[in-house]
């Protein structure tokens, strides 16, 4: 009996020393802290944003056409820059990009051979923004001179303004409504405007510098039109941006 489990230590031995050799390296090479507070954050987030398309621009094309508030809700990309000014604070430069395209007819005429009046209409929206951030939890501690923890989770609320490039363009086929014709036009505009914002979100830590973030966030902003739009109020902008993405620390 003795010579059997003896042989069998002798057998099972080298495994638990080739596992310890093995998981030695990994936790010296990769240690769960870093070398110093870090500097800042780098982001890339995409979600969805939802225009409240409240001027009478997007009342008008609603009634005349077959578009819904709904349609103007597009797909949206952001980028982040962080860098921390504060143990609780960063300042924030970010650049958001969002575009619907939506094809449609009217709703209430159709053209001599009774098809379809058909058009699309699209709003492409790029902001331009700087932000101050709060975190509302510690990023981190210290637990040496040199070395600091990152935190498993953070939430974080901020605020912030920028500068707003909007085009609101309608390509297609249109009535005219003093000789009921129809004709093939483009009508567009294209402006910068003011904006604002707020949002909240939270990082949670993936892997060592790496973190899932999520974001909500509401703007404000107002866009004059051109010439082909003239009669109207200024474009509504505000809405409300829901992103998630991931979030590296430098």
């Amino acid at each position: 009996m003795n010579r059997v489990t003896w042989n069998g230590a002798t057998k099972v031995a080298p495994y638990f020393l080739a596992l310890l050799m093995a998981a030695a390296p990994c936790s010296a090479q990769d240690p769960d802290f870093l070398f110093g507070r870090p500097h800042g954050t780098l982001a890339i987030r995409t979600g969805q944003m939802r225009p409240r398309a409240g001027s009478d621009l997007f009342t008008f094309v609603e009634k005349q056409l077959t578009v819904d508030r709904k349609d103007f809700n597009a797909p949206t990309i952001g980028f982040d820059v962080d860098i921390a000014v504060a143990p609780f604070a960063t300042v924030v430069a970010g650049l958001d990009f969002s575009r619907s395209k939506t094809a449609s007819e009217y709703r209430d005429f159709v053209d001599n051979n009774r098809l379809p009046i058909q058009q699309t209409t699209e709003l492409r929206e790029t902001n331009l923004t700087g932000s101050i951030k709060f975190d509302l939890a510690p990023r981190g501690r210290e637990v040496s001179q040199h070395a600091w923890v990152p935190s498993m989770v953070t939430p974080y609320v901020g605020v912030g303004v920028g500068a707003m490039h909007s085009s609101f363009i309608q390509d297609g086929d249109f009535v005219d409504f003093t000789d009921s014709s129809v004709f093939t036009h483009t009508y567009s505009s294209s402006s910068w405007s003011p904006s604002t914002h707020v949002f909240g979100g939270v990082d949670v830590k993936a892997w060592k510098r790496v973190y899932f973030n999520g974001e909500a966030r509401y703007l404000w902003s107002n866009a004059d039109l051109g010439l082909d739009f003239s009669g109207f109020k200024p474009m509504d902008l505000a809405g409300f941006r829901v992103t998630g993405g991931i979030r590296y620390m430098f």
